[in-house]
């Protein structure tokens, strides 16, 4: 069933906010923009629904620019957290439920979500979990951290579990952790939560859940 096309606010255009603007609207979805370069604005401008160059911080020009309208906002003001705080306060102000805000440090986060954001975001943190946990565990692929010392991985199928069926490993009992999900590579097919009898093929990958702990013990399996 296809989605309801929504409609979003973006605060900032940097990198990060000038990618989920354009990819939102491939998508579908109406998108308002704003950042202070004129020459940023000039280049996205054809690409999205409406782009400006304006101040987020000030509520009258948000609500101008059709703020008070949107399903959801985005904040990436890149390293000016002052900004990014003040832009918040004025999304809450227009009473916009969803509001999420790329943030750049632990402590931006904390004031982010001691003002009541939907989620914080924290890209170069999460690349680089990701990357450290992908070159420590020889058959991660993936990596999601879901809170404290838990999180989602994709890997690959130990050569010591082809062709055993998941009940005969025990993996659950075995390792602590969770089979969400299994992707044939070779059919791209997907099955979730796969039942104990399904026999593993070397063209599988798992989607797994649980503790760093039992993901970093796992990843090490031959």
């Amino acid at each position: 069933m296809r989605t309801k096309n929504k409609r979003f606010f973006v605060v900032g255009l940097g990198n990060f906010g000038y990618a989920i603007a354009e990819r939102l609207t491939e998508l579908g979805h109406e998108v308002i923009a704003v950042d202070l370069d004129p020459e940023t604005i000039d280049r996205i401008g054809p690409l999205i629904t409406r782009a400006a160059v304006a101040d987020a911080t000030d509520l009258e020009t948000l609500r101008k620019l059709g703020g008070d309208t949107v399903d959801a906002a985005v904040v990436s003001t890149g390293d000016d957290i002052t900004a990014s705080i003040l832009a918040v306060l004025a999304l809450h102000d227009l009473k916009i439920r969803e509001i999420y805000v790329k943030v750049i440090s632990r402590d931006h986060g904390r004031v982010m979500e001691k003002l009541g954001v939907s989620e914080t975001v924290f890209p170069e943190r999460d690349t680089a979990l990701g990357l450290a946990a992908k070159i420590c565990g020889r058959s991660l692929l993936k990596y999601l951290p879901l809170g404290t010392n838990f999180s989602i991985q994709e890997m690959g199928i130990p050569n010591s579990w082809v062709s055993k069926t998941i009940g005969e490993l025990g993996i659950r009992q075995a390792y602590d952790i969770t089979i969400l999900a299994i992707h044939d590579i070779l059919t791209d097919k997907f099955y979730a939560t796969p039942g104990p009898d399904y026999r593993l093929k070397d063209s599988d990958t798992l989607f797994v859940a649980g503790t760093d702990q039992a993901l970093k013990r796992i990843a090490l399996i031959d």
